[in-house]
């Protein structure tokens, strides 16, 4: 009968010390030129993302609840992308290729949590617009900021609890010296092709997670979105245009978060024989595209925003 010590030092023997990233594979010779475009990404998702929530918070026309799930919007999208910036920056400024056991599954539950977040946020996003286009007049009196605060909070409390099991699987998981990973950071999906051991309860848990957030959220989305569009059906003609204008800017940013995700969740299941270079791309843009597109499409499409923007940078000029 084994001791607890034994079963312990098996542990210890199975779990890698560090793991080892690709970056992108046959281009490793041009990783210091392909650093350019991602740092150049991640200068506009902080820049563009960090305008977005200066003006929400300094320009008191903008204490809404529309620009305060806006300002939730751009914070789980900073984070989504700070998770990533150490390794990605890492692998292609300095040619640092490894990370260890505990800082991978770190990032992973951070880089994972904020994506849940944004999920939920997009979700939050098409309620606030129903409610807004539903019932204007009594709008602010339903989506107060004690109601707002909550649902921050839920959000926050949700993500967390559903990537938590997650943590706890890999963890315990016999990884037998693979730990090379296919991209420049730690994603689930990529970490559960590494071990010896049965990772089934990981891919069910995995699952659960995938179709309670993003499932049910999308789910979710699309009925808000049939609920206002037979709300402006009904409302006189000239009006509902306007009104439906309201929600281009959301309809943007679910598509630009949902559609890279799908595409990349089918290629990881069913894509096992196309080129790893196309299945790196893909992941890519699904962590940068929503980040860098979303404050450009908020700050072009949204009056309130963009003259905020003027308003300030003005007042910066003739300060100087």
């Amino acid at each position: 009968m084994k001791s607890l010590r034994d079963i312990f030092n098996e542990s210890i023997e199975f779990t890698p010390a560090t793991f080892t990233f690709v970056g992108i594979s046959g281009l490793e010779a041009e990783h210091i030129w392909i650093s350019i475009p991602f740092c150049l990404m991640y200068t506009i998702i902080f820049l563009g993302n960090g305008i977005i929530l200066h003006v929400i918070r300094i320009d008191r026309a903008l204490h809404q609840p529309m620009y305060y799930f806006l300002a939730m919007l751009a914070f789980v999208e900073l984070g989504v992308s700070a998770s990533t910036m150490p390794t990605v920056l890492s692998i292609f400024l300095f040619g640092i290729t490894d990370i260890s056991f505990g800082g991978c599954l770190l990032q992973m539950f951070f880089m994972h949590s904020f994506t849940l977040m944004e999920s939920d946020v997009l979700l939050a996003m098409s309620v606030d617009r129903f409610v807004a286009i539903y019932s204007p007049l009594r709008y602010t009196t339903i989506l107060t900021i004690p109601r707002i605060t909550g649902m921050r909070v839920a959000i926050a409390l949700r993500s967390v609890m559903l990537m938590l099991p997650l943590l706890f699987l890999l963890k315990h998981l016999p990884f037998c010296g693979h730990n090379t990973l296919t991209h420049s950071y730690c994603l689930h999906s990529d970490l559960i092709k590494l071990p010896y051991g049965d990772t089934r309860p990981n891919s069910i848990m995995g699952l659960f997670v995938i179709t309670s957030t993003f499932g049910l959220d999308s789910l979710f989305i699309v009925v808000s979105y049939i609920l206002i569009l037979h709300t402006v059906l009904g409302i006189a003609s000239g009006g509902w245009w306007r009104a439906l204008n309201t929600c281009v800017s959301h309809i943007c940013a679910v598509l630009m978060y949902y559609v890279p995700m799908i595409s990349l969740s089918l290629m990881h299941r069913f894509g096992w024989h196309l080129p790893p270079l196309l299945q790196t791309a893909m992941a890519d843009v699904y962590l940068f595209f929503p980040p860098v597109v979303n404050p450009i499409v908020y700050s072009i499409k949204t009056k309130e925003i963009r003259n905020s923007i003027v308003r300030i940078l003005s007042r910066k000029r003739s300060e100087v």
